[in-house]
């Protein structure tokens, strides 16, 4: 499929982006796992608040290349694979390291501003729960997609990319 013929694709629906996200969330547990399996051996910590701050950099530097290193390789992820769908820029052509990288920290910017927005109602209400996070925090990404006529993320409208549903379409 040419480039211009993936341009021309249609945007996949919520429902698909999001089943491939829940995917993606069950790989990045198995990761996140591995790399701090590894880390813990390395560092002997004995605990998971041992090195808090170390963890957090490793992780996201982690996953970001996990991410890097799909995109720009075949502009998808095995989820994306699975669901037929890929990651290309507004004009079809593959992501540069940069733009991919531009990309991996704009998508972490809806989900921090909850976070924050989260932590700030505890400190009036007295109620902290990591609950609320992990279980809205996914669907944070997909409030601007309502809003967006091409129901883009707003990650992907700032970084000049979008996805694309890369299914064989049939001609009636």
């Amino acid at each position: 499929m040419s480039a211009k013929a993936l341009f021309l694709s249609p945007t996949p629906s919520r429902w698909r982006r999001f089943s491939s996200m829940m995917y993606e969330g069950v790989l990045l547990f198995g990761l996140v796992f591995g790399v701090l399996l590894v880390f813990d051996f390395l560092t002997q910590s004995r605990h998971a608040l041992m090195l808090r701050d170390a963890r957090q950099v490793i992780l996201f530097m982690a996953i970001g290349l996990y991410f890097l290193l799909s995109w720009r390789r075949t502009g998808q992820t095995l989820p994306m694979k699975t669901w037929s769908m890929r990651l290309q820029t507004t004009d079809g052509q593959k992501l540069s390291w940069p733009r991919a990288l531009y990309r991996y920290v704009l998508m972490w910017i809806l989900p921090l501003l909850y976070a924050l927005g989260v932590y700030a109602l505890s400190s009036y209400t007295g109620y902290y729960s990591t609950n609320l996070l992990i279980v809205f925090a996914p669907f944070v990404v997909f409030i601007w997609t309502w809003f967006d006529t091409e129901q883009q993320f707003l990650h992907d409208r700032i970084a000049g990319t979008r996805i694309v549903d890369i299914r064989p379409h049939l001609k009636t």
